[in-house]
């Protein structure tokens, strides 16, 4: 499976934070927002990814993660000229994505739970279609809702309805074997003129292959498009990282746990951050049992 963070857009809402740069790149605290759907790809073990962003932030992308090698996995670039949905990102990486099953993570989404790593490498290896990432908010209104019978299976979707039918909404993680290719650029775009990924999640629940991984109480969810749910999202990940004593999203600690990176390239890489905690922490994980 390759992945693909998509993290175009202009970010409007958090203007003027995003005035000059893209929003992924404001620090949620003390990481670049990227970090974060970057970690979960591989945590999944997906080694091989796409980032779409905007001309003018391409370039700050490719200053902060480079090729991906300093994280043991290969990282391209590719330009949104404008944004037109999500289900566009399946389009622009048509030839990335090559016959490779793929996942998309947008870029301004966090997810923090227990076993997650393990919970994603089973939706990798048992993917039959398409699998989507759901959970429980209190405002549905605003995302795309997920209507579920007593087992889990998927009844309907809907594009931020006026009433909805549950308070289940898809997170922007989403897995699709390769027919996602195909299945993008026969959707129409949307009243807002759009590539709607609930378009494409409805084809396969016609086909019956859509299943939802619904990420129960003990996980996490944060969308990160506004001041507010942006403040909060730092001051969560602040919480945890100062009561565990362990990073959330880094990304050479993914590596370096799956073997991606040795021993040598770790002290190298911490060198860089060495007058921050961030390097601190690096050098400490060679000093872990």
């Amino acid at each position: 499976m390759k992945g693909i963070i998509l993290a175009g857009g202009h970010g409007s809402r958090l203007q003027p934070l995003t005035s000059v740069f893209s929003k992924q790149l404001l620090p949620v605290f003390d990481k670049p927002m990227i970090f974060y759907p970057l970690s979960v790809l591989m945590l999944a073990g997906i080694r091989e990814i796409l980032l779409i962003g905007t001309e003018r932030d391409l370039p700050l992308y490719q200053a902060l993660l480079g090729d991906g090698s300093d994280f043991g996995i290969s990282i391209e670039y590719i330009i949104q000229e404008a944004p037109e949905g999500i289900g566009q990102a399946f389009i622009l990486g048509e030839h990335f994505i090559g016959n490779s099953s793929v996942s998309l993570i947008l870029g301004d989404n966090i997810f923090y739970g227990h076993q997650f790593s393990e919970i994603l490498s089973k939706q990798v290896q048992g993917l039959q279609g398409a699998t989507i990432f759901t959970t429980i908010v209190d405002s549905p209104n605003n995302f795309g809702v997920v209507e579920m019978d007593e087992n889990g299976a998927v009844l309907s979707l809907e594009e931020k309805p006026v009433i909805a039918k549950s308070k289940n909404i898809a997170t922007g993680l989403y897995f699709y074997q390769n027919s996602v290719v195909d299945i993008a650029k026969g959707i129409r775009p949307s009243a807002r003129g759009e590539l709607e990924i609930t378009d494409i999640n409805i084809e396969y629940l016609k086909q019956k292959k859509l299943v939802a991984q619904q990420l129960g109480r003990g996980f996490a969810w944060l969308d990160t498009g506004t001041q507010e749910s942006l403040l909060q999202a730092s001051n969560f990940i602040e919480t945890i990282q100062h009561r565990q004593g362990l990073m959330v999203a880094c990304l050479e600690e993914i590596a370096f746990t799956n073997k991606w990176i040795n021993e040598k390239k770790l002290v190298e890489i911490s060198q860089k951050y060495k007058n921050s905690p961030y390097g601190s922490y690096l050098i400490n994980l060679l000093q872990s049992p």
